[in-house]
């Protein structure tokens, strides 16, 4: 008998034919094999949202041969990835190879291991028909936005410019968070800061003003800190009171899809959509020596903190065999998902235990090695006892004023011995105090005030967006890493070092949205219409009449908004440069086609003139005092040269800045790299510096 199983990725497919053996061909369909073609809006509105879909350009060949292999098979499953996407995938695949939806030959795997691969094979289902709709509704959804509103807004601001359902919320969501910091205001307080001695200890220990006998006092400006220096620099220091304690910390639950793109990019300083690429080969499968292809994690789009009892069982017998039983809970930790969770998989952790990092780091990538340590060492950490730390707290006293001082030491080192989080503060940093006791006279080694001025809320990094857009309940596991790569790509946002930033382009589009389509940018209508495709998924709605409620309102708002800006067009301060058209003196702007940037005299069609569009760094050419531009190479490489080339032929694959060098007065240059640093170009000089955050 003849089985065929499809799967989407080439890896997954030798990995899972590892596992079935003879009888059995595995073969890919390299993702989705029919979409929506992206040259025509292709939903047909007035007949119930209807989709047409088309075999995807370039995949013709694919196609076919996927259904000569059906053929000649006797059964056929379905085995794509295990979430929405996936059921849509094997929908997909049934209308292409004419296959019966009541048959049993939908198959999942969450991990994709010997046991995983036998439990899926033995409990084939029908194709979920409501999960294919809920991923119908979306992909419409975003359709039906993206194919109308792009368009206006290209022609309003920018050409090329895409407007998302998703997208635009989540650029909405930096662009408040700027107009936050620009608001800020900030406010003047004093610290006096203290550093005392106890008797018979060298070492001496912090303090801080905290008040005084009647509780806290805020010191707003210097006068009113110096008056309460001068009052207790030299008072009598005594312990008024000492409270031990006892604190215990728990480790964090194992990994969900953006809690592992958190805590990647905050320890790796790996972007999501890198996270999620290095996640599915861990998922498909990597070859280890004497294993052949291993899938080393459960499937990693999940928003579950679901584990399976044999997972919990194989943790603690770890834990055991490895640091004894005194690193194990009282009772193995459940832990609970979020309301909202739709808990179909368990949460993200390996699949055999005793695949340590160490033991199969020959076999991994660098980037494999360092995903896999973190998601191994975050499950085993969560199945072991917490830290117990000690605790000090005391309150001194001067003169009336109180000082305040606390400090831990750690009693029991727990989980902590594997794995801290990066939001824990470091346990090789304890904050011990010496043994202090009630009415203990202190000696000052050193009292001073400090001006502090309160910080603006930090920007958006890649973490705590994704953070964001899981509280708000803004998009699902699948989508953070790509909405992320679309509003930088777009040039919406830009990185400044980890921090998301919003360009001119993604205020003044937002500012559009808000003000001519609300819906659209606001944070609860698209957590409302994430919850209302969760009902679609669990059949309690029909996916047509959810669009047919949100597309009628949405036409009318396009329409109308049309008809009030016909002869608007919204300029950018960006798009203006400092060239002045030699043909007829207009100022020129840079304009953006299907084949980029290009700068162009705005008086076309009258006048046609146009340059290259270079990006000038603002730093003069040392060897000519022409401008340094940004340059690459055929291969999209990043480098810098002389605007005058020909006739100057500076180039520098290191960035120029305007900062001469303070060690012979050369030119400085920023180095590449994740360990980026300043070095002077001049041959012999040897200076380098950090760069500061």
């Amino acid at each position: 008998m003849s089985n065929l199983v499809i799967v989407e990725s080439p890896a997954k497919a030798k990995t899972i034919k590892k596992y079935l053996g003879s009888g059995y061909e595995v073969i890919a369909s390299m993702g989705h094999i029919r979409d929506l073609p992206e040259n025509k809006l292709s939903v047909d509105i007035r007949h119930h949202f209807k989709p047409n879909y088309e075999i995807i350009k370039g995949k013709e060949k694919l196609a076919d041969d996927l259904i000569k292999h059906a053929k000649k098979a006797d059964k056929i499953y379905l085995a794509t990835d295990p979430d929405r996407e996936g059921e849509a995938i094997s929908w997909h695949l049934a209308y292409l190879l004419n296959l019966d939806l009541k048959d049993k030959n939908r198959v999942t795997f969450n991990e994709i291991t010997k046991t995983g691969v036998t439990n899926g094979m033995n409990n084939p289902r029908e194709i979920d028909i409501d999960l294919v709709n809920a991923q119908q509704a979306r992909r419409i959804l975003d359709r039906l936005v993206g194919y109308k509103l792009s368009p206006f807004v290209s022609q309003k601001i920018r050409r090329g410019l895409s407007a998302g359902r998703v997208q635009s919320v989540a650029v909405r969501i930096i662009v408040d968070r700027e107009n936050e910091i620009k608001a800020f205001v900030p406010e003047e307080y004093w610290s006096i800061d203290a550093k005392l001695i106890a008797k018979g200890i060298r070492k001496a220990f912090a303090s801080t003003f905290y008040g005084d006998v009647n509780g806290k006092i805020k010191i707003t400006n210097s006068e009113q800190a110096h008056k309460i220096l001068d009052e207790v620099k030299d008072g009598e220091f005594k312990v008024l009171k000492v409270k031990n304690g006892t604190r215990k910390r728990q480790p964090s639950p194992p990994f969900i899809t953006s809690t592992l793109q958190q805590e990647a990019s905050r320890k790796l300083g790996m972007q999501s959509k890198r996270t999620m690429r290095i996640a599915q080969e861990l998922y498909e499968g990597i070859e280890i020596e004497g294993m052949g292809a291993v899938g080393l994690i459960t499937y990693m789009r999940t928003d579950s903190l679901r584990l399976s009892e044999d997972a919990i069982n194989d943790a603690t017998e770890y834990i055991k065999t490895t640091w004894g039983d005194k690193y194990l809970p009282s009772k193995p930790r459940h832990f609970k998902s979020r309301a909202n969770a739709q808990d179909g998989h368990e949460a993200i952790r390996p699949t055999i235990i005793s695949l340590e990092p160490s033991k199969i780091k020959s076999n991994l990538t660098s980037d494999q090695y360092k995903l896999y340590k973190l998601i191994w060492e975050r499950f085993i950490a969560c199945q072991m006892a917490e830290t117990i730390q000690k605790t000090t707290q005391a309150d001194i006293i001067c003169n009336g004023y109180i000082f305040k001082s606390s400090g831990y030491r750690v009693d029991f080192d727990g989980y902590t011995i594997l794995y801290v989080d990066s939001l824990d503060k470091s346990e090789d940093n304890e904050l011990t105090l010496p043994p202090l006791e009630k009415d203990m006279i202190l000696k000052v080694k050193e009292i001073l005030p400090n001006q502090h001025f309160t910080q603006p809320p930090a920007r958006y990094t890649e973490a705590s967006l994704i953070k964001a857009l899981e509280e708000y309940g803004i998009g699902r596991p699948s989508t953070y890493a790509a909405t992320i790569s679309t509003i930088t790509s777009k040039e919406y946002v830009k990185r400044e070092a980890k921090a998301l930033v919003p360009t001119e382009l993604g205020e003044v589009t937002t500012n559009l949205m808000k003000e001519k389509f609300p819906n659209i940018v606001n944070v609860k209508f698209t957590a409302q219409m994430e919850e209302n495709l969760d009902t679609v998924e669990k059949g309690n709605l029909q996916w047509n009449k959810l669009l047919e409620e949100f597309y009628t309102d949405f036409y009318e708002t396009l329409k109308k908004v049309k008809a009030e800006m016909k002869d608007v067009k919204i300029p950018l301060k960006e798009d203006l440069t400092d060239y002045i058209c030699e043909k007829c003196g207009r100022q020129m702007v840079v304009k953006v086609s299907r084949f980029g940037k290009f700068i162009a005299c705005p008086g076309y069609p009258e006048c046609k003139n146009i340059k290259k569009f270079v990006t000038e760094i603002g730093v003069p050419c040392p060897k000519c005092n022409g401008n340094i531009i940004v340059k690459t190479t055929k291969t999209k490489r990043v480098f810098y040269g002389c605007s005058n080339y020909p006739d100057c032929d500076f180039v520098s694959w290191n960035q120029p800045i305007a900062e001469k060098c303070p060690k012979c007065n050369g030119i400085l240059y920023k180095t590449k790299g994740k360990k980026a640093k300043i070095i002077c170009g001049t041959e012999g000089c040897g200076f380098e510096k950090a760069i500061e955050e």
